[in-house]
């Protein structure tokens, strides 16, 4: 198993103390994070990309520029590059200048989003999404495979032998994963592709995730790719580490029930991926994607997920659990030396090894 650290920069008021940072403290939190992750030995670092509701992660590209700088051997990710809304140029671009300031650690998953008002501030066509995803990601796949690409499609002027500038580092594209959150979409789109899957994992029941997972193993093989490339990543709804089940209930039991109050939609109400079903802390860390509790509670759920998902990639976020920033960071070094190593020896994985993926990521120095 690999382990990555997630942020979605969310900026809303904490549900118990009111109290909210400076956007710039905030933002510098996400990087420091980041830094420390790499410091930890964590595999990877992503920064979401959001455009509607209370977050500063609408622009992951200047984040991650700034993690490039300070870091040298972490992979950077997205999660999600929000492709539906983006111009596929533009997109190749950035994230290639992120590439090569990283010498070759971006890999981007992309996706249609979360929030749907993002279509709206982008003055796009929702009920469009699916076709914007599909059309755009393809013409990016292109612009990072093919030099002089002339092209033509329906949300966008067409090209005429294009090539952006710079190329991916080393000129090899950057691996790009599909983030699948409710819909058979994206992970048909990965699997036509020979693409690896990330699975939201965040706030369904197990069973809905794991369809989406079955239904991209079995086309992945249907159109021909060797089964042993069928990746999968899985998110998490949050962490909260202590030393037992009984402490973690007493001290996150609170802000975890109001955090689930404060980010409710009511517009949104059943449709799915967008409110939890597991409303209390008990629910959340009996049935729900929640990582809350002891060390061997958090390693058997992850296994857990293993044994239903096949996973080789698991993603953590510290930053929504309402701590300050040193307990955040105590929260990462737990885990690292606490949780990472059982499960990285009980789920062994191909993925990011130098012979098996052809790594991109230069040696420091």
């Amino acid at each position: 198993m690999r382990f990555q650290v997630l942020t979605i920069g969310g900026h809303a008021p904490h549900p118990l103390t009111g109290q909210l940072d400076s956007a710039a403290d905030r933002l510098a939190e996400m990087v420091e994070t980041g830094v420390v992750a790499e410091e930890l030995g964590f595999d990877a670092y992503a920064v979401g990309e959001r455009h509607a509701g209370p977050f500063l992660s609408s622009s992951p590209t200047v984040l991650l520029g700034a993690l490039a700088a300070r870091t040298t051997r972490i992979r950077l990710l997205t999660g999600v590059t929000v492709a539906a809304i983006l111009d596929p140029v533009r997109v190749a671009e950035d994230y290639a200048t992120v590439d090569q300031l990283s010498r070759g650690r971006v890999e981007l998953v992309v996706g249609k989003g979360a929030e749907m008002g993002h279509f709206d501030l982008f003055g796009l066509d929702e009920s469009l999404q699916w076709e914007y995803q599909a059309e755009k990601y393809e013409l990016l796949r292109r612009l990072w495979h093919e030099q002089k690409v002339t092209w033509e499609g329906r949300f966008r002027p067409p090209l005429t032998d294009a090539t952006t500038l710079p190329r991916p580092y080393g000129d090899r594209p950057p691996r790009i994963w599909h983030g699948s959150a409710t819909s058979l979409n994206s992970p048909e789109l990965a699997a036509k592709h020979g693409d690896p899957l990330f699975s939201a994992n965040a706030i369904q029941p197990q069973a809905a995730y794991i369809r989406l997972i079955d239904h991209y193993r079995e086309r992945f093989a249907a159109y021909g790719h060797d089964p042993a490339g069928a990746y999968v990543g899985a998110g998490s709804g949050g962490l909260f580490i202590a030393d037992t089940t009984q402490q973690a209930v007493a001290r996150f039991k609170d802000f975890y029930e109001a955090r689930v109050q404060q980010t409710y939609k009511p517009h949104l109400a059943g449709k799915p991926g967008y409110n939890t079903p597991f409303t209390t802390i008990e629910d959340a860390i009996a049935d729900g994607p929640h990582l809350i509790g002891s060390p061997q509670q958090i390693i058997d759920k992850i296994l857990g997920y293993h044994q239903a998902y096949g996973h080789d990639l698991q993603s953590i976020t510290v930053d929504s659990s309402g701590l300050p920033l040193p307990e955040q960071i105590d929260q990462l070094r737990r885990f690292a030396e606490e949780i990472a190593p059982v499960v990285r020896h009980a789920a062994p994985t191909r993925l990011w090894q130098r012979a098996a993926d052809k790594e991109r990521v230069a040696e420091p120095g």
